[in-house]
Order: structure tokens, then sequence, then C-alpha cells
């Protein structure tokens, strides 16, 4: 299956390709800090229809994806539309930027972004 990821500010964005999958087929697991997804895939059989042409991938398709220890992967958010599964998993806030004080014994304390 396909993917893309993204990180936009405070969140990290995860999209996976999985056109035609029944959303109750997905299977999504985190054990820290590896992400997998699995899902299925079945071929409609119809009585009196002759296949013709069979090309699309059929079966359980699966992923796993090694993520930072900076997200917070107990928030994370999951949906499921058109055919594509989107993850937002937020930054963990011990990772985002912050000020640190800096003490100087000439001026007093200053922050400087660290």
């Amino acid at each position: 299956m396909h993917v893309d990821a993204e990180r936009d500010g405070d969140w990290f964005n995860v999209y996976f390709d999985l056109p035609g999958v029944d959303p109750d087929s997905i299977e999504l697991t985190v054990e820290r800090n590896v992400l997998q997804v699995k899902a299925q895939r079945q071929r409609r059989v119809k009585d009196g229809v002759e296949t013709v042409i069979s090309e699309r991938p059929m079966g359980v398709f699966s992923r796993q994806l090694f993520l930072a220890d900076t997200l917070d992967t107990d928030k994370l958010e999951a949906g499921y539309d058109n055919g594509v599964l989107e993850l937002r998993i937020p930054v963990s806030e011990a990772a985002k930027p912050r000020k640190i004080s800096i003490g100087s014994s000439n001026s007093g304390r200053k922050q400087i972004k660290g």
C-alpha cells in the first residue's frame, strides 16, 4: 500500500491508499513506536458471471512504519474516506520547542528559544 507522510506544525499526518477496502477490514495497531496497518480487499464473486480480466490486487495488505519517540501515539486519530486511511498523530509536549531561561550575573535572566 502506498503511503505519504508529512509534518504539519504540531501534527504528523500519514495517508495510506486503500481503494476498494471495506473499512471494517482495516486493523490499526501501535506497539511501542511501531505502527502497523493491515487491510483486506476481497473479490466479489457473482453467480453466473465470468471474469474476463483480473488485475487488481486482492487479499491482505500490511504496512509497518517506525515512528519517532517524539509522537504521542496515545492520542492518534484515524479516519477513512474515499479509499484513503488518514492518521493524525500529535507531537508530544516534551518534543515541542520551548523557551529556556538563562541566568546571568550582569543583567538578570534572559529567555532564548531552545
